[in-house]
């Protein structure tokens, strides 16, 4: 599983990122969560509003802070994909 925070480092990407990396801990999985800054790396994902979550390159959410419940929700759901 593949797990990426997209984000230029304003409050709410450094939200979703520990809200994330909390989210995998608690689920006991290991899992490398990388946070990508880069404009140019950002846009390639087709999104219009950061912070975004990226699980197995489908973005999964655009333009909000996610709770480490939603977040373990959909890495649930990707697990079983």
């Amino acid at each position: 599983m593949d797990i990426k925070v997209l984000g230029t480092g304003c409050p709410k990407c450094k939200i979703l990122e520990k809200n994330t990396q909390e989210a995998v801990k608690e689920l006991g999985i290991n899992v490398n969560v990388e946070k990508i800054t880069e404009i140019k790396k950002i846009l390639e994902y087709d999104i219009l509003l950061t912070p975004a979550l990226i699980i197995d390159g489908k973005v999964k959410s655009s333009g909000k802070v996610l709770t480490k419940g939603q977040i373990k929700k959909l890495i649930a759901e990707a697990q079983k994909q």
